[in-house]
C-alpha cells in the first residue's frame, strides 16, 4: 500500500489519477465533512460543499506543493468553499446565527443530547473567525501552526481567538446553568 506522498506524487505523474484521489477522499472525506459542518449549518450544505472541496482539489493537485501537508491543503480549500457558501447566501455575518443552530437542533445527523446542544448554541453565539478557530482547534485537534497556514493568520492572533471564544462558550454555559 502507498503512503500519501507517493499517491500524490503518483497522481502528478498522472500514473493512477482516479485510483490514487479516491483513496484521499477515503482518507480524508469524514474529518472535512465535520470541519464543513462546524460552518455550515445543514447536512446539505455541507455534503454540497465537501463535493466543491474535492473537486476543487482534484482539479489543483498537480499544482500542490509536496513540502506542504496534504490535509492542511484540502482543510483550506474546504474552509474558502465554506466560507464562499456562507457568503453566497449571506449568512457569512453571524446574523443568521439562531436560524443555523435551529438547523442543528433539528438535524438528525446531529445527537440531540442536552450539554451538546448547550454547547452548538454557544459556540453559534461566537463571531465567525473564533467559531473557526474554535472548532479546528477544539473538535478538528488541528495545532495553532495548522490552523495558520490553513486561514493565513498569525499563531498570536489565532491565539487569542480561540482564547475569546473559549471564554465566551464558558460565560454562556454558566449561563445556561443558573
Amino acid at each position: 500500500m502507498l503512503n500519501e506522498e507517493q499517491i500524490i506524487q503518483n497522481i502528478q505523474s498522472n500514473i493512477d489519477v482516479d485510483a490514487g484521489f479516491r483513496q484521499l477522499v477515503n482518507a480524508y472525506k469524514e474529518r472535512i465533512y465535520w470541519h464543513i459542518r462546524g460552518v455550515v449549518s445543514t447536512h446539505e450544505d455541507a455534503v454540497d460543499v465537501m463535493q466543491n472541496t474535492f473537486l476543487k482539489a482534484y482539479r489543483n493537485i498537480k499544482k500542490f506543493n509536496a513540502d506542504a501537508k496534504f490535509y492542511t491543503w484540502l482543510y483550506r480549500i474546504a474552509t474558502n468553499e465554506s466560507i464562499n457558501l456562507l457568503k453566497k447566501s449571506n449568512r457569512y455575518r453571524n446574523d443568521d446565527s439562531e436560524n443555523m443552530l435551529n438547523h442543528k437542533e433539528a438535524d438528525v445527523y446531529l445527537d440531540g443530547d442536552e450539554a451538546v446542544l448547550i454547547l452548538q448554541r454557544a459556540i453559534e453565539q461566537l463571531p465567525h473567525k473564533q467559531r473557526l478557530v474554535f472548532n479546528m482547534k477544539y473538535f478538528d485537534e488541528m495545532t495553532y501552526d495548522e490552523i495558520s497556514e490553513i486561514l493565513e493568520t498569525s499563531v498570536g492572533a489565532l491565539k487569542a481567538s480561540f482564547h475569546h471564544a473559549k471564554n465566551k462558550i464558558e460565560a454562556f454555559v454558566k449561563q445556561q446553568s443558573l
